[in-house]
């Protein structure tokens, strides 16, 4: 099992510590540094940002948004950011969420999974430098009866395949994921479920296609924290817990709140989430099982910490993407550093 790291969304005012914590994952072999993006930063300038100060480590996007780009356009941004890194680029895709897409956008949020496969159809097409022809629900290039014409890209990426990972929670999704990308970008991953929640339809995806697991990404972020007290590291992410299982997205479509209910805390999120949609959200924070952030986090001493690693390997983790938390740099540097022995300790290095 290799290690990545996940510095989330830029521009909360630690952009110069995020800076610090991508540099020193590099320093330490760490595989790969993921950037987010939803109606702030964007992921692409953030991770040629990083790939500039670092030396060795892959820089990738988890996610950059679809209704965001036009396909050809994100073909043309993750070869630019291949070339520009030596061949370090990872391309993260996701839908979003309705709220977002329409919201921010104006991109109707309708049959996501078509629009995600018509997407990566066209991405891979162009990143592989065909002249770029696309027939399909969603796009057709080029446009019937106007000026337009093939074109092909005239970037040459450094690899002639650029890693391409889809952020996945439903079982339709996953299923999908496995048969099309090469990766799976996985949130709020239980080892005890990882194989009813996300690796059981991903193999089904890759048998569809033809294929194995063998090759493929499980690449989940999991949230770290180091202490000895575990109770008090639980309550730190509580209101993150309860703002994705309640409040992220609408009471009809919230992506998390349905993981949660598969993971067996059906009762439990259906209290969170109506605390959270009445402006509760101190409430729906306390709603929150403390068994549910302890199996989707790591947290504790570093020999806790390897224990927990150790199972997610077990369960078919391939890239465990560590998100160290702390309310200082040095906190998270020291997180970063004690999930890297952990993973030494557990034999997993």
């Amino acid at each position: 099992m290799r290690l990545g790291i996940n510095l989330g969304y830029w521009g909360a005012g630690m952009d110069g510590d995020n800076l610090a914590v991508a540099q020193e994952a590099d320093r330490l072999g760490l595989d790969v540094c993921w950037a987010a993006e939803a109606y702030g930063s964007d992921a692409p300038t953030v991770l040629a940002w990083v790939a500039a100060r670092t030396e060795r480590i892959d820089v990738g996007s988890a996610i950059m948004q679809i209704p965001a780009r036009q396909p050809a356009m994100t073909a043309m941004t993750a070869a630019t950011l291949d070339s520009l890194s030596g061949g370090r680029f990872r391309l993260g895709l996701g839908v979003s969420g309705p709220q977002v897409s329409e919201g921010w956008y104006g991109v109707k949020f309708d049959k996501p999974l078509a629009r995600t496969r018509e997407y990566v159809e066209i991405v891979r097409k162009a990143m592989s430098r065909e002249r770029l022809t696309h027939e399909g629900e969603h796009w057709t290039l080029p446009l019937p009866g106007g000026p337009g014409k093939p074109i092909k890209l005239t970037v040459h990426p450094e690899r002639e395949r650029i890693p391409l990972y889809i952020a996945a929670i439903g079982p339709k999704n996953l299923e999908q994921t496995g048969e099309i990308a090469d990766g799976a970008l996985l949130i709020f991953p239980s080892a005890a479920h990882l194989e009813e929640t996300a690796l059981r339809p991903l193999r089904a995806g890759r048998e569809k296609a033809g294929l194995t697991m063998d090759g493929f990404d499980v690449c989940p972020t999991v949230p770290l924290a180091l202490g000895d007290d575990v109770d008090a590291l639980a309550d730190v992410f509580r209101p993150y817990t309860a703002l994705y299982v309640g409040g992220m997205g609408s009471r009809r479509q919230n992506f998390y709140h349905q993981l949660a209910g598969r993971m067996g805390y059906e009762k439990e999120a259906a209290e969170i989430q109506d605390k959270y949609l009445a402006g509760d959200k101190t409430g729906a924070a306390a709603a929150v099982p403390r068994s549910l952030i302890d199996q989707t986090t790591l947290l504790g001493p570093v020999e806790r910490i390897a224990e927990r690693m150790t199972a997610y390997a077990e369960a078919g983790v391939t890239t465990l993407t560590l998100a160290p938390a702390g309310f200082t740099l040095d906190e998270r540097l020291a997180a970063l550093r004690a999930g890297v022995t952990a993973m030494e300790r557990a034999g997993l290095a």
